[in-house]
């Protein structure tokens, strides 16, 4: 199973209703729970940072990109959000040494990269779904994105 049909599988079971997908074969193997907020359970063994303070401040700030969200939906309803469709690290440039992919003010137009999100070593290319300018850019460079957070608002007129 490629990265393209993990987003796919994911994007299809939160909008499903359905509350757990598990999947197996001889190379992997996927869960995928759906609740309060989406989860993907890898089989992998994880990491976790000797460091409880970085781990603590992860509720405040979803809550505060909630309220953000929705203090800016309540202004501006013709803003398009674009989200992440997969958890990760997100980026806003190819590489260091490069420029950025977008900045706000800029014109994009549909499937213009606007930023990539690492998942397991893997660079993801996230493109544009519509046309329209950069208004705000809701997530800092090098931090970590959760499944259908809110990356960038869009102004399509």
């Amino acid at each position: 199973m490629n990265n393209k049909e993990i987003q796919q599988l994911i994007k299809f079971v939160s909008k499903s209703g359905v509350n757990e997908v598990k999947i197996e074969s001889k190379d992997f193997k996927i869960s995928i729970k759906t609740g309060s907020t989406p989860k993907v359970v890898h089989s992998e063994p994880l990491m976790i940072s000797p460091q409880p303070i970085a781990q603590a401040p992860a509720a405040p700030v979803i809550e505060s990109q909630s309220n953000t969200e929705d203090t800016t939906t309540n202004q501006d309803d013709n803003l398009i959000t674009i989200k992440s469709p997969i958890i990760g690290t997100f980026y806003r440039r190819p590489s260091p040494d490069k420029p950025n992919f977008v900045e706000v003010g800029d014109s994009i137009s549909e499937g213009n990269v606007l930023c990539v999100v690492e998942a397991m070593k893997l660079f993801n290319e996230i493109e544009s779904e519509c046309s329209g300018k950069i208004v705000k850019i809701l997530v800092e460079d090098a931090s970590p994105v959760e499944f259908d957070q809110p990356l960038f608002l869009v102004d399509p007129s």
